[in-house]
């Protein structure tokens, strides 16, 4: 579906209230329905509340400019296309913005020809990217655990536990650092799950202030508070009869976990400003990277709410600790950026492979997904190299050679030994073969053993 068979509301942002008057008269007139915001901290408020199909914000406003309210837009809608206006004095505010995902800048006096152009690419691409999440869904219903990548045991056992828990109701309190993938174990547990038809919905608790957070969950009544122009239903309301995926629940406030505990225990809540009791039926998933059970000790979270979510947890592994998986993973994202930039990457040379599976990676399946795309991205040719990854992972070698990280088994030896020797040979298995005191074929077989071929 294209921008021209479905009429889309694009929010104008601008403290001119000409400017605004202007912009909606034209995309009236251009089949658009358009939304306004007087300045960046009504705009954020606007967005918690409706789903727009673009933002087109101004940069020099009084109470919140535009870079600050993108930020906390971006944050609660990453998906959500923002186009920034500014004039040729904040070219590189606008700039920087882009680089932290912002759409596009448009400098004024607007071109208008180029006004339009612009957006229409922001809608475009903000459907298509709906189109994939929809076809995403579809897939993972098909194949629910594919999207968690890993053959290492803390992985197995990880996926066991889920096939056990997820056709449940109960509630699962999923831990591990930042980066680790507790979004796909949630999305596994749902996509298992008896509610797999219902919504699946999502909030991160970190990303709003305590009153943005409490009208995000439970919704508010028209009046409720400055802005609140109509009633809105909370994410709690919009997941009855599926999931809502708590993310970073140990962010949150005391004030809000009394208010998030009364849900869990009555399954009931009252908009912001309202006196009427809404029941939900709905699973609760939460997770963070927080020690709960250390946070409750500290007097930071409250323990009734921490025992109600830890019904059932999940701990999910950093990738230190199943570093046999990191050529599986380094696989798919390499095919993953590949098509996504277009380019053709047919292996991954040996040293490159070595380094990754070495480093410390502490920013975890995260950070690899993004060495993996910057790689591709700057690589030479058809081959991925070292000389394409972020310098972290290139200046890991202590001073006298050799890696930091000791080899943690026999194994991890014999194939660490065998990647330098095909590195030193240029890839040539014959010659590495006759280096390792082995025959080709042996050596092959270890290839296979060891998944150190790498061809995509």
């Amino acid at each position: 579906m294209t921008t021209k068979e479905k009429q889309v509301t694009i929010l104008v942002v601008d403290d001119e209230q000409v400017h605004r008057y202007m912009l909606s008269s034209m995309f009236r007139e251009w089949g658009w329905k358009c939304a306004e915001a007087d300045d960046g901290r009504t705009a954020v408020e606007a967005v918690t509340k409706t789903d727009y199909d673009a933002v087109l914000m101004d940069v020099r406003m009084a109470r919140m400019d535009g870079i600050e309210a993108f930020a906390r837009i971006h944050a609660l809608k990453p998906a959500l296309p923002v186009v920034i206006m500014t004039a040729y004095s904040s070219v590189d505010d606008a700039v920087e913005a882009m680089k932290h995902g912002a759409h596009d800048y448009l400098t004024k006096p607007l071109n208008f020809d180029r006004l339009r152009l612009t957006l229409t690419r922001a809608l475009d691409r903000h459907q298509v990217e709906e189109a994939q999440q929809q076809e995403q869904v579809v897939e993972n219903r098909s194949h629910p655990l594919s999207s968690i990548i890993g053959n290492s045991p803390p992985i197995q056992e990880l996926l066991e536990m889920i096939s056990y828990v997820a056709a449940t109701e109960a509630t699962v309190l999923i831990t591990g650092e930042s980066g680790t993938g507790k979004e796909l174990v949630a999305a596994a547990l749902h996509t298992n799950s008896d509610r797999y038809d219902g919504p699946f919905v999502k909030v991160n608790c970190a990303a709003m202030a305590e009153t943005l957070l409490e009208s995000e969950l439970f919704g508010h009544e028209k009046g409720a508070f400055t802005g609140a122009d109509r009633r809105r239903e909370g994410k709690f309301v919009q997941a009855d009869g599926g999931t809502l995926f708590l993310d970073e629940i140990g962010e949150t406030t005391q004030a809000m976990q009394v208010k998030m505990l009364r849900v869990l225990q009555e399954h009931e809540l009252q908009r912001v400003g309202g006196e009427d009791t809404i029941k939900v039926d709905v699973r609760i998933l939460a997770a963070t990277n927080r020690d709960l059970a250390a946070e409750v000790k500290a007097g930071r979270f409250r323990e009734d709410l921490y025992y109600r979510l830890n019904v059932v947890t999940l701990s999910v592994p950093p990738l230190r600790e199943r570093r046999e998986d990191i050529p599986l993973l380094v696989a798919h994202f390499v095919r993953k950026f590949a098509e996504k930039n277009r380019r053709t990457v047919d292996t991954v040379t040996p040293r490159c492979m070595e380094l990754l599976v070495s480093y410390g990676w502490p920013g975890n399946v995260r950070e690899l997904e993004n060495a993996i795309e910057r790689g591709v991205i700057l690589m030479r040719g058809d081959q991925l190299s070292e000389k394409s990854l972020p310098l972290p992972i290139q200046r890991q070698e202590a001073a006298g050679g050799g890696l930091i990280a000791p080899p943690a088994s026999l194994q991890e030896a014999e194939r660490l030994l065998i990647l330098q020797t095909l590195e030193e040979t240029g890839g040539n298995k014959s010659e590495a073969a006759r280096r390792l005191g082995i025959t080709r074929k042996t050596l092959q077989n270890k290839l296979q053993r060891y998944d150190l071929s790498f061809k995509f």
